[in-house]
């Protein structure tokens, strides 16, 4: 493999949270040195002019893919274009397919599926229980040995007593749970969060008590287990006190937000725009701000784009008949840039968010820019002004809300192991 250069950029360092220009050495498929003096010689030099942004890739935790059952949505090979589009080196996919990965045979036909088509790197995590139905547990050891990085359902597992179980068992074999906290019953059918706007809008809605509720509940039952968890989709306000005072009692527990609710909100649903109609819905202004500012202090760990493909019929109905979900694989950085955009927060510390910590959490080398780490690299302009037409995502399924939106921020391009998967020669 040849060696790359990339020289007079800014280095994006999410460990040590710095933006410092210079240059980074590839070799072999790794990081092989980095520095600020004079630059080694190298096959490839690609010069960043002094202002593109070099970062390692993005792990996105979360993403939904349709293979098998619904290849029609989105397969392996239209989401790993997407992702590489988008800055996402590591993809790590949802369980909720048809059918459910909830055994080793469906996990294994996902993995060869995903080597043979993704350009990305492809993680999969199982359902917690069987068909993801909330009655009987899965072979988690099976499926951990098989290749799974973590266990989910997707959405709450009702019975308190099975998910006891599972993280009981979960427990012992040190794997990683990921819950969506949400009380089933408040939830079941809500389109929206209770309030004036919905009122108005007459859409059947959700208190936001319904995910501290979810999230008491199995803040509670990690305390009882010891389990290592983390709660995928966070979006309240009310929420967050439940997950301080889990991590400052030294909790196994982490947080990720969808960049959706850190940069939209209930009003962005309009007259019924389905494109927005995503779980759990959009809140209020006031939760997205707790939510941006639980981020930027470290509360809150990971940014995910929650990828969630619908096709034309699923999303051209009446919004309470309508199907739930955005894509999000291309859009992840750039909307989230908003947020730097704005003030919210710092470039490395944002960085930080997608790479480093949905790394550490799942036990990856990736998502950092020391000696020795993979390869696994973008090189964006963050200030890339334009607009988003939804027919020129990548994605099989278009059902994005930022369609005709302005945004800023450019993938230039993006390697993994060293190799250019995305972005022509620079």
């Amino acid at each position: 493999m040849n060696s790359i250069l990339f020289r007079d950029v800014r280095l994006i360092d999410p460990e040590a949270l710095t933006d410092t220009p210079g240059w980074l050495l590839v070799s072999d498929g790794l990081i092989a040195e980095t520095g600020s003096g004079d630059a080694p010689t190298a096959d490839e030099v690609i010069d960043g002019a002094g202002h593109l942004r070099l970062s390692p890739g993005l792990v996105d935790i979360g993403v939904k893919i349709g293979e098998p059952g619904e290849r029609h949505k989105e397969s392996f090979r239209t989401a790993g274009a997407a992702a590489a589009a988008g800055g996402v080196t590591t993809m790590v996919t949802r369980p909720d397919t048809v059918p459910t990965v909830d055994n080793p045979e469906t996990l294994e036909f996902a993995m060869r599926r995903a080597n043979e088509a993704a350009p990305v790197r492809v993680l999969h995590m199982a359902a917690l229980t069987k068909g993801r139905g909330g009655k009987e547990m899965t072979e988690i050891g099976f499926l951990s040995d098989a290749g799974a990085v973590a266990f989910t359902d997707c959405d709450a597992v009702a019975p308190t007593k099975l998910l006891s179980r599972c993280l009981t068992y979960a427990t012992g074999l040190g794997a990683l749970v990921m819950g969506h906290p949400q009380d089933p019953a408040l939830s079941d059918g809500a389109t929206a969060t209770s309030g004036k706007f919905a009122s108005l809008r007459g859409l059947p809605a959700v208190s936001r008590m319904a995910e501290r509720m979810g999230l008491e509940r199995d803040l509670a039952l990690v305390e009882m287990t010891g389990a290592r968890y983390h709660a995928d989709n966070l979006s309240t306000e009310v929420a967050l006190p439940a997950l301080e005072r889990a991590k400052s009692s030294g909790l196994d527990v982490s947080a990720g937000v969808n960049v959706h609710h850190l940069t939209l909100n209930e009003f962005d649903i309009g007259p019924y725009r389905t494109f927005f109609k995503i779980k759990p819905p959009l809140r209020a202004e006031d939760d997205r701000r707790a939510m941006v500012e639980a981020l930027a202090s470290g509360l809150i760990d990971i940014v995910s784009s929650m990828h969630t493909p619908q096709d034309e019929e699923s999303k051209r109905l009446p919004f309470e008949q309508a199907a739930s979900g955005a894509v999000g694989l291309e859009t992840l950085l750039s909307a989230a840039l908003r947020l730097v955009h704005s003030g919210d927060i710092e470039l490395p510390r944002l960085i930080r968010t997608m790479t480093l910590n949905p790394a550490r959490r799942l036990g990856l080398p990736q998502g950092r820019l020391a000696v020795g780490a993979p390869a696994d690299l973008i090189l964006f302009d963050p200030d890339v002004p334009y607009v988003r037409e939804r027919f020129s995502l990548l994605s099989k399924s278009k059902n994005t809300p930022f369609d005709e939106a302005r945004m800023q921020g450019k993938i230039i391009g993006t390697w993994v192991g060293g190799r250019r998967v995305h972005g022509g020669r620079t």
